[in-house]
């Protein structure tokens, strides 16, 4: 399983894949996720992953979880 760090970045490759920006930046994930960007930080900063909204995410994108979480 992956580390918060490579999960944000996962994450940060899908929101560009859909979007016009090619850089995505921890707002635009918070944003993504429906928390604030302190809260991301703070996540961040203690690599704690947010299982639930990740996979809520996930859900209404229609990505496959196991392409975030694992290599």
């Amino acid at each position: 399983m992956r580390d918060f760090g490579a999960i944000l970045k996962e994450l940060k490759l899908h929101l560009a894949k859909r979007g016009e920006n090619t850089k995505v930046y921890d707002k635009e994930v918070a944003e993504a996720l429906g928390i604030s960007p302190v809260n991301l930080a703070t996540l961040k900063k203690r690599n704690s992953i947010p299982f639930e909204r990740i996979l809520n995410f996930c859900y209404q994108e229609e990505l496959c979880c196991s392409e975030i979480f694992f290599d």
